[in-house]
């Protein structure tokens, strides 16, 4: 017996991605989703500093198209020199 998915695509899929508090991080973070999931509502965007201010993380919500539409993203923010985590 298979297993169903465990989303069904189209979906609204939050990633959040954080990095070094820079000058430049959250536009190159809303730069590769800007590229790879166009349309992607900008007043939903969540930006949260650290306590510090050391780091920041970025919240998206996207229309998610399929599992490698996600793989493409993660792998589009995995090459931003800033990044520490994407969940």
């Amino acid at each position: 017996m298979s297993q169903p998915p465990l989303l069904e695509f189209p979906c609204a899929y939050p990633i959040k991605v954080m990095g070094a508090a820079g000058e430049y991080f959250t536009e190159q973070v809303l730069a590769v989703f800007s590229q790879h999931a166009p349309g992607f509502d900008r007043e939903l965007v969540r930006i949260q500093p650290s306590a510090k201010g050391n780091f920041v993380s970025v919240h998206v919500v996207i229309e998610a198209q399929g599992a490698e539409h996600i793989e493409v993203i993660y792998q589009a923010l995995k090459g931003l020199p800033d990044l520490k985590l994407v969940l």
